[in-house]
């Protein structure tokens, strides 16, 4: 089955997860969600993520973190979506919950944070909240 939102995906299993209590979840693999979770892993959300292959196709294998039995993500929210893309400016782009969560932003020189794109000057389009 063909999935229309692949970032939507992915953050649903990881939210899934972390309500179930699960350890690992795994996800198809992709090059923008490997890129999604390489700045979840390096913002401390995560604990990190293998690529397997499985019944002869690559999937990633997430391992969620808990602090105190808790999960560290408390909410994962997805801005732009296929019919309503979010795109914004490098001076529009202020921190997430005053700099307590973070925005993941697809940006021309990549997948970053939002204090990342500020720090490089460029704007994009906001992928999802992060807090």
């Amino acid at each position: 089955m063909a999935i229309t939102d692949p970032i939507s995906d992915l953050l649903s299993r990881i939210r899934n997860g972390q309500l179930r209590g699960m350890t690992k979840v795994s996800s198809p693999s992709s090059h923008l969600r490997t890129r999604v979770l390489d700045v979840l892993q390096a913002e401390g959300y995560i604990r990190g993520y293998a690529e397997i292959e499985k019944e002869g196709h690559r999937e990633l294998e997430i391992e969620l973190k808990y602090h105190e039995g808790r999960p560290v993500i408390r909410e994962l929210r997805r801005v732009s979506k296929p019919g309503r893309r979010v795109y914004i400016s490098v001076r529009d782009l202020l921190p997430y919950r005053q700099g307590l969560g973070v925005s993941i932003v697809s940006t021309p020189k990549g997948v970053m944070t939002d204090a990342h794109a500020r720090e490089e000057h460029v704007g994009g389009e906001v992928l999802c909240h992060v807090f």
